[in-house]
């Protein structure tokens, strides 16, 4: 009897991240990134209708450069000295942004270019 009811436990599991994965992986693409340098916002891109550029954050001195090409941001090449930013590659889900933590610098998806998250209201 516990096998039963252990067995039907770890089936309902299964199936619900089965169907969570499901519904992660349908869900719909985000198109408008934020960056953001120490804190502040400074320019929301709406990547679907943005044009192929490279240009540079700066932040006391110090410079990332971004990279918008084909309807994807990256950071192609920072001066702080790990590159983590840089490793990160094309930005691809709202749940990874890119980092710069010695730069205070984060690129994030977001959900429309007017929206307000639930920390800042």
């Amino acid at each position: 009897m516990k096998n039963k009811v252990f067995i039907i436990i770890i089936a309902v599991i299964f199936i619900a991240g089965i169907v969570g994965s499901v519904f992660v992986l349908t869900a719909p693409q985000k198109n408008t990134v934020r960056i953001v340098s120490d804190g502040e916002v400074i320019e929301t891109i709406d990547l679907s209708t943005a044009e192929d550029r490279t240009f540079d954050v700066t932040y006391e001195g110090h410079v990332n450069t971004v990279e918008i090409q084909n309807h994807q941001i990256r950071v192609s090449d920072a001066d702080c000295p790990d590159k983590t930013c840089v490793n990160m590659g094309w930005l691809r889900s709202s749940s990874m942004p890119i980092v710069c933590l010695p730069h205070k610098l984060v690129i994030e998806f977001t959900d429309s270019v007017d929206s307000v998250d639930a920390v800042t209201r």
